[in-house]
């Protein structure tokens, strides 16, 4: 395929949204992905060849090898993602190459699922959905199928960024109390009566529930570990719609499996979509398939901030959403 005259030949990894493509077809010379097929790191170098730019989405790995082999052409990277933890940042300074995510625009559909997840856990969504679905719903009793109740428990929510704060604000609404821990303590404008524990494990024996919302960084992958699940109070409920490697999903399924933990939603995993196994058949794990930013809304959001970045670029502006 011949580059297009005066447009910026841009390399889409994934089948985006419609409205977004639609943009992209019309400002780039786009090289799309209409079977949503998976690069490979090597697929993805060679597929770079000739193009300025690159829109890569978290399932693209672009380590230092690889981006120490993207051609020279290559001179901004906007991932569809906030989370860049697929790319190497070291790497792209050294290349000189720019970096753009997706900040801001999934703040409320991430919130939404760790309020379906806590509700789902608690209530023991799973087994009665499966029980209705295969016919083993039988006349009602009064010790059947009971849960957890949500409103006005305790909820500890760790890291109190735009997400854990739209998690607070959804948890009000069920008069839960709330803690937090965050690298940095919120305004009280912010905090909105929160209880802020400068150490993490000082928070976890106030947590009925656990709403994990920190990015993923060497700092905070394998938070959630054996140790600190002990600190939580029996029957506390946890909630993931973070980072799979922030849980030690080992650690996780033990203490489901014991009953230490009442339950525990997750919305994304460590390997995923291949999952730690000893997940699948516990009852009382309430599992949904990374859909925290999966709305039409936020996903042409997402697409078009990633369009602003690239933009900004080829126009020589700064990017709107700048990690290098």
């Amino acid at each position: 395929m011949s580059p297009t005259p005066n447009k910026p030949r841009v390399l889409v990894t994934r089948k985006l949204p419609d409205a977004v493509e639609a943009r992209l077809a019309r400002d780039y010379d786009a090289i799309l992905n209409p079977e949503d097929k998976l690069y490979s790191s090597e697929d993805l170098v060679v597929a770079t060849a000739g193009c300025q730019g690159l829109l890569p989405c978290p399932t693209d790995k672009l380590t230092a090898e690889a981006v120490a082999r993207l051609p020279a052409s290559l001179r901004v990277i906007a991932t569809f993602s906030v989370g860049y933890e697929h790319i190497d940042i070291e790497a792209c300074k050294r290349r000189g190459i720019a970096v753009g995510n997706t900040p801001d625009v999934l703040t409320d559909a991430t919130a939404d699922i760790a309020l379906l997840l806590m509700l789902g856990a608690a209530r023991r969504a799973y087994e009665g959905e499966r029980m209705v679905r295969d016919g083993s719903w039988g006349a009602w009793g009064p010790t059947k199928m009971l849960g957890v109740h949500m409103t006005g428990k305790r909820l500890g929510i760790y890291g109190m960024g735009r997400i854990g704060q739209a998690v607070a604000k959804r948890a009000r609404a069920f008069d839960m109390k709330i803690h937090y821990h965050n690298r940095s303590r919120l305004s009280p404008e912010r905090e909105q009566g929160a209880i802020f524990h400068a150490e993490a494990e000082d928070m976890l024996p106030h947590c009925d529930f656990l709403s994990i919302n920190a990015p993923s960084s060497p700092a905070t992958n394998g938070f959630l570990n054996a140790e600190r699940i002990r600190r939580l109070p029996d029957g506390a409920i946890v909630v993931n719609t973070s980072r799979g490697p922030l849980v030690d999903d080992e650690a996780l399924i033990a203490a489901l499996n014991s009953g230490k933990l009442a339950a525990a939603g997750l919305d994304v995993y460590t390997g995923e979509p291949a999952i730690n196994p000893g997940y699948r058949p516990i009852r009382n794990a309430f599992l949904l398939p990374h859909l925290g930013s999966a709305t039409t809304e936020t996903r042409n959001a997402m697409g078009f901030k990633a369009l602003d970045n690239l933009d900004a670029f080829f126009a020589g502006r700064p990017l709107p959403a700048k990690v290098v």
